[in-house]
């Protein structure tokens, strides 16, 4: 089954930097007049949390509609740190439930989709005027033994004088403390999530706003307003908030019951969180998490192979959470705060792209933003036609809160069906046709690259895997039946092909230039500004702002 789009009918996805049609293109459809849909349910917001929900729900039997004003994961969903874990730092808050909650759901993820999340280690230096090393040792014993562990291996102490990581330390570092979490590509694990929906027959809208929502008691009715002046009626038995940071304004501003009340009961608390892209500061495979003078922590990751990501921070914000961008003080922050442990000083001329991503805590009068719980809560109306709305939550919880909220959608509909999603794959993510049995997720991928190898020997090593990150056993919708690198059409800009923007285009809902280079993959990164100038030629598109790689 194809995903249902709505394709902006003015796109010029599909056709080459010289107009030519790419390799299976089809024209899209032209303007039509409005249309309209009956459902069981419509979801506002197309994050994690929404596209979570959405693939529960059609996942167990119900008329599913989504819509998103922009491109699927525009703004939090894939401005996090990346990280599939349980928050360590959240122990010191008494936050156990919530850390619970989250280590749970560590493998349970790893294995639903080994391609795009993997195992990964991190140091954590030993500096006395930080934390006592006993208070550090029994919070890992907690991290380890919370929740049940069977792909993942423990903590334990090293000495940074004889292990790898110690070399681009500064030399008092001595001792330290290596654990486990997980590594997940966000922007691609929120497509997976609205490519499993849409096969199994959601409706998904992209850059597509809900401009008004009214129930009754019989149900909503929703008018959805696209970015190319098309229009649909959406007509649902029950709505569910999941604008993220949007969410409190959308209930004060767009949905409402006949009467014309505010619907919303609850506060949010914006806290947005950056993040710093620099050239690789050391060579090996671990990660690191450094504990700064304030009490709070950040991460040094190894990212896309040349470079190391570095954040987070925490700063409350008002007004519009998506014009948020990272300022000159959390630069200096994050490079100061890396310094203190890294040999070779990390400066601000160092940065070769930041981004910032606005998080929707749920507001629990915390003075602290650091302190204020990344938890979630469902909070049901039932007063005429259900709306659920999603308060809070982190990108490691998301499938724990949408199958919390399919539960409840259930409830308030009187039709309770049964869980499915603990033990299913995420598109891509079953490698049994290439591999055979499974065995530990990051070993299966390491099969699966190989198994690609043999069978696809034409394809350049570095490209191989990357496709494999980022398609795992759908890389045959990419590569069709191509048996040279010419069958994959136009190289539009290095490691990219025809063949591949198509697959983009016709299937994950890409329909601008920052779909592709810093949403679908992270080639922008890479590029210069005259190759992303190719890849938006291909779009019949000026470059961004992203494209040409600005610090905000």
């Amino acid at each position: 089954m194809q995903p249902r789009m709505n394709a902006p009918k003015n796109t010029a996805c599909g056709a080459g930097p010289n107009g030519a049609a790419l390799p299976g293109s089809k024209p899209l459809n032209p303007a039509a007049p409005a249309d309209s849909l009956d459902a069981d349910v419509l979801i506002v917001g197309g994050g994690i949390n929404g596209c979570g929900i959405a693939r529960d729900l059609a996942g167990r039997g119900w008329r599913v509609v989504l819509c998103e004003r922009d491109d699927l994961a525009s703004h939090t969903s894939s401005s996090s740190t990346k990280l599939i874990h349980g928050g360590l730092r959240y122990l010191e808050y008494y936050e156990f439930s919530l850390v619970r909650k989250a280590l749970a759901e560590r493998e349970v993820l790893l294995k639903s989709a080994p391609h795009i999340m993997w195992p990964l280690r991190f140091v954590m230096p030993h500096d006395a005027a930080m934390r006592p090393a006993w208070m550090v040792r029994m919070g890992l014993f907690l991290y380890d033994h919370l929740a049940q562990r069977e792909v993942l291996p423990g903590s334990r102490g090293v000495d940074l004088r004889r292990h790898a990581a110690g070399a681009p330390l500064k030399p008092e570092f001595t001792r330290g403390f290596v654990y486990s979490d997980g590594w997940v590509d966000d922007a691609r694990l929120v497509v997976l999530n609205a490519l499993d929906a849409a096969e199994r027959g959601a409706t998904l809208f992209t850059r597509t706003a809900c401009v008004s929502a009214v129930r009754d008691a019989r149900g909503w009715t929703a008018a959805l307003a696209g970015e190319d002046g098309s229009s649909t009626l959406v007509r649902a038995r029950a709505l569910v908030n999941a604008a993220g940071p949007w969410a409190e304004s959308f209930l004060r501003g767009i949905a409402r019951p006949a009467a014309g009340e505010a619907l919303a009961t609850r506060s949010l608390r914006l806290v947005k969180g950056s993040h710093i892209v620099v050239p690789k500061c050391f060579e090996h495979d671990h990660a690191y998490i450094f504990q700064n003078p304030d009490k709070r922590i950040i991460f040094a990751i190894p990212y896309e192979g040349e470079f190391t990501l570095i954040g987070t921070t925490d700063v409350e914000i008002e007004g519009e959470p998506g014009s948020a961008h990272i300022d000159a003080n959390e630069c200096a922050y994050l490079c100061e705060q890396a310094s203190r442990y890294f040999r070779a000083p990390v400066r601000p001329s160092d940065v070769v792209w930041s981004y910032s991503g606005v998080r929707p805590l749920l507001d629990d009068a915390s003075g602290d933003p650091s302190a204020v719980t990344r938890d979630y809560l469902l909070e049901a109306n039932t007063e005429a036609a259900p709306l659920l709305s999603i308060w809070g939550g982190k990108i490691t919880t998301f499938r724990k809160l949408a199958e919390d909220a399919a539960d409840e959608i259930g409830r308030m509909l009187g039709e309770r069906r049964a869980t499915w999603t603990e033990r299913a794959h995420l598109p891509g993510g079953d490698l049994r046709g290439w591999i055979g049995s499974e065995r530990r997720p990051d070993l299966d991928f390491e099969r699966f690259v190989s198994e690609l190898r043999r069978r696809a020997p034409w394809l350049p090593g570095a490209l191989a895997r990357r496709l494999a990150r980022a398609y795992g056993s759908r890389i045959e919708r990419v590569l069709g039946r191509a048996q040279s690198l010419a069958e994959l059409g136009e190289e539009i800009a290095p490691g990219l092909y025809a063949a591949e923007l198509d697959y983009l285009c016709r299937e994950e809902w890409a329909r601008h230039p920052d779909d592709v280079l810093w949403r679908r993959s992270k080639l922008g990164l890479h590029y210069s500004a005259d190759e992303r100038a190719h890849v938006a030629a291909a779009f019949g598109a000026a470059p961004s702002r992203e494209q040409r790689r600005e610090v905000a």
